[in-house]
């Protein structure tokens, strides 16, 4: 097991397998206990403390698994009170461990020793009444759970903060506990810190309705770059300006955009994206602007994409590809609101605002001939950079347990998150497809990570690459 752990004085981080660990001292944990002990009481900080407990086990049980796939179910679950041992938490004897899955029935007991919450507890308040071993208590119950796949809670029947001389727990599936329905309200939210949940989750959802959003639901961010880009989005929002948003492929400016047009006046009115690059230069035109109908018997002609989008936003991505004849009509539209149909001679009233997008350089292409310089002129009243993810480090966990959350909903899997190792990977990624290539790489990690597991650094391709760590 010791193994498992492996300490990177380069950067300084501590691993246990792709788990972060940190070595923190039992007395800052002490101080940490008799805070939340005279903030909170001692019956809260109980429970708040255990489900602590109860979250570390969930994590080592998922490690569990893996490091032992072929052993008997003995070997496979002495994983968790061995890696107990190992962060240095308590010294585990299993005195009795019954199992029969056929009739859901298991019976554990275990010896504990040296259980720092014990020494830390009695040391701060003398010795106890009852039991205090508590994120130890709620580590074995999550662990037991996670492990098995169904509720299991332990007991503390014995605890040297009370005089005894070991620490004693026994654990039952919770069906098999009398009074299982009262050990399990030890791991509900306790009352007053579910109003503070509720009231944390009201302040979200206000923060969440000033956020720009499309009909994909809000943009996700909360770095400083992300924030900068959305305040220029607000102020333009309520205005008739037509923007330009530039950024590298794949940065999302097209979900920027319906954003865009979701927070204006003309919200309710059609959004309409044509991408110039996708269409061919002898048909972009008629698709834009629209042709006057063929002489010979034919198919009435296909809405053209102003006419789609009259009263509400129109989006041109990828504008740096649109042919010069194309550029002077969408000129005309900028500055006359008003279009001619390819192959008329009557002008015609259009109401769209023009949002434009592109990843060229729009300057470079005035100077090589490629784009009209009075175009750029007047696109670039508001320009709008998207920044790149390199740039935006601190959206990327935000981000990727939304992919996460969206990908194992649309294939069916139930997965927990992902291993630290694979976050600090995804973190140092230069991410050179930007916001397109974390969807593919979270999509696929999605697909090979087994149900109720961690998505690990290994499962996302091309992977990136792992930090450095030294034996």
């Amino acid at each position: 097991m010791r193994r498992l752990v492996h300490f990177s004085p380069v950067d300084g981080r501590i691993w246990l397998a792709d788990q972060r660990m940190l070595l923190v001292h039992a007395a800052a944990f002490q101080a940490l206990r008799r805070e939340l002990v005279a903030s909170l009481g001692p019956e809260h900080a109980r429970r708040l403390l255990m489900r602590a407990g109860y979250a570390s086990g969930e994590r080592d049980a998922l490690l569990a698994r893996q490091v032992r796939p072929g052993a008997s179910l003995f070997d496979a679950f002495a994983v968790g009170p061995q890696l107990h041992m190992l962060e240095g938490a308590v010294r585990v004897q299993p005195k009795v461990f019954e199992l029969d899955e056929a009739a859901s029935h298991f019976h554990g007991i275990f010896q504990w020793d040296h259980s720092w919450e014990a020494e830390v507890h009695q040391r701060a308040w003398g010795p106890q009444g009852a039991p205090v071993c508590w994120m130890l208590l709620g580590y074995a119950s999550g662990y037991t759970s996670a492990f098995f796949r169904r509720p299991a809670l332990f007991k503390e029947v014995q605890c040297t903060a009370c005089g005894h001389p070991h620490c004693l727990i026994e654990g039952r599936f919770e069906h098999e506990w009398p009074d299982g329905e009262q050990l399990a309200r030890d791991y509900d939210p306790d009352s007053m810190l579910v109003r503070l949940g509720e009231l944390q989750s009201q302040a979200d959802a206000l923060r969440t309705q000033l956020q720009p959003a499309d009909d994909q639901g809000p943009l996700l961010g909360r770095s400083r770059a992300f924030n900068d880009t959305v305040e220029l989005l607000r102020k333009a929002a309520p205005t008739q300006v037509t923007v330009l948003l530039t950024g590298e492929t794949g940065v999302g400016k097209e979900r920027f955009a319906r954003a865009l047009h979701a927070m204006g006046p003309r919200a309710d009115k059609p959004f309409v994206a044509v991408n110039c690059a996708a269409l061919p230069a002898d048909l972009i035109e008629s698709e834009l602007f629209g042709a006057e109908k063929a002489p010979t018997p034919a198919p009435p002609p296909r809405a053209w994409a102003a006419e789609r989008a009259h009263g509400g936003t129109l989006l041109l991505d990828e504008l740096g590809e649109l042919p010069l004849p194309a550029q002077a009509k969408l000129l005309r539209v900028l500055q006359q609101g008003e279009v001619e149909r390819l192959g008329g001679t009557q002008p015609r009233k259009v109401d769209v605002r023009v949002i434009a997008a592109t990843n060229v350089d729009l300057e470079k292409a005035v100077e090589e001939g490629r784009f009209r310089r009075d175009l750029l002129y007047r696109l670039n009243v508001y320009p709008i950079r998207i920044p790149a993810l390199r740039e935006r480090a601190d959206d990327i966990e935000l981000l990727a347990m939304h992919l996460l959350q969206r990908y194992a909903a649309l294939h069916g899997k139930r997965l927990a998150g992902f291993t630290d190792l694979a976050m600090t990977a995804m973190r140092q990624h230069a991410w050179p497809g930007n916001v397109r290539e974390l969807e593919n790489l979270v999509e696929r990690g999605v697909i090979l990570a087994p149900n109720d597991d961690l998505v690990d650094a290994a499962m996302l391709s091309p992977p990136p690459p792992r930090p450095r760590r030294t034996p």
